[in-house]
């Protein structure tokens, strides 16, 4: 299993808008084969970005969506916000899942090596 990681940076004023534009989302990536979830963190602290999770059963899984159709429709149709709306430029992370506490049998992910988009 794979958690992914993206730190966006939001401007204060935008986000209600950031987050209805999450409420609002396409819903694609749920029906995703290995998708586990998706969860978006608001920042408590004026300049920490909000953290989107979503959760893979495998690297594979995330690489197959980020390379589809559904993906291309998903980011799409989940609105736009103008470029002054962010502060600073996304930061995605990909982490192996070591342990999980809600589920004890899994066993931990394989060590895959560098993340690469492309």
């Amino acid at each position: 299993m794979i958690s992914v990681a993206n730190r966006i940076y939001s401007k204060q004023q935008y986000a209600d808008a950031f987050e209805q534009r999450f409420r609002d989302r396409a819903g694609l990536v749920d029906k995703m084969p290995g998708f586990i979830s998706n969860h978006v963190l608001r920042p408590v602290n004026e300049g920490d970005p909000y953290v989107v999770f979503t959760f893979w059963q495998s690297r594979q899984d995330f690489l197959n969506w980020v390379r589809s159709d559904e993906f291309v429709k998903g980011h799409a149709q989940s609105g736009t916000l103008p470029k002054d709306a962010f502060f600073q430029t996304n930061v995605l992370e990909m982490h192996e899942v070591v342990q999980d506490s809600t589920r004890p049998e899994l066993e931990p992910e394989e060590r895959g090596g560098p993340f690469r988009m492309h």
